[in-house]
């Protein structure tokens, strides 16, 4: 599969560091560095590789390849937790995400299940809320990618350097392996986006229930 196109192009040191996580040519708060280097994870999730040829003021080629295969094809398995009943709970739950909706989403999703939530926008104004509540909060449930200056891994950081054994889920759209956050601990989960409602109070059940 090829896609060109005729924009500016790019030089030799740029291309030699477009796959990698985070990294970014366009202004702060402005892109996250993260679109490349999920193409590139899936593709090579699918044994496959990418070519790029690419010069100034002479647009870019990207080459995707994947092997191919005589196999059939398997009809795809829904991933779901229907049948299996997820017990919810009385923790405190701190949820931080930035975009409104998801926060708003996934705030009405454990307030079903009878957990209480509190809510922060940033990684600061998180950090806020932990000092008001923090004697009280069980789980982080972050963003991996968030706006001023502090990730959601940061942020979990400095709120377990205080309480050692404050559980944490992190979500992104991207993947883990993208993400750098393959090899999860056992109360230190990782969920992707989007995610079922069940999905999710399954997650922070099984990661509150770890001692």
């Amino acid at each position: 599969m090829n896609v060109t196109d005729t924009g500016c192009g790019m030089e030799r040191a740029t291309l030699a560091r477009i796959f990698e996580p985070f990294f970014t040519t366009k202004e702060v708060g402005k892109g996250t560095g993260l679109g490349l280097a999920t193409v590139y994870g899936i593709v090579k999730q699918h044994q496959g590789w990418i070519e790029v040829n690419s010069q100034p003021a002479a647009g870019t080629t990207f080459r995707v390849y994947f092997p191919a295969s005589d196999k059939p094809v398997d009809a795809p398995v829904e991933k779901t937790t229907r049948g299996n009943k997820v017990r919810g709970g009385n923790e405190t739950i701190l949820v931080v995400e930035d975009e409104p909706v998801l926060r708003e989403l996934a705030r009405m999703i454990l307030k079903d299940y009878k957990y209480e939530v509190l809510e922060a926008a940033s990684g600061h104004e998180a950090l806020q809320v932990w000092e008001k509540h923090k004697g009280q909060i069980d789980l982080l449930l972050t963003d991996m990618v968030m706006p001023e200056g502090m990730t959601g891994r940061e942020l979990a950081e400095k709120l377990r350097r205080e309480k050692p054994d404050l559980k944490v889920i992190y979500t992104s759209g991207y993947s883990s392996d993208v993400m750098g956050h393959e090899n999860a601990t056992r109360d230190i989960k990782f969920l992707q986006k989007p995610y079922p409602p069940p999905e999710l109070a399954q997650a922070v059940r099984e990661c509150l229930d770890l001692r």
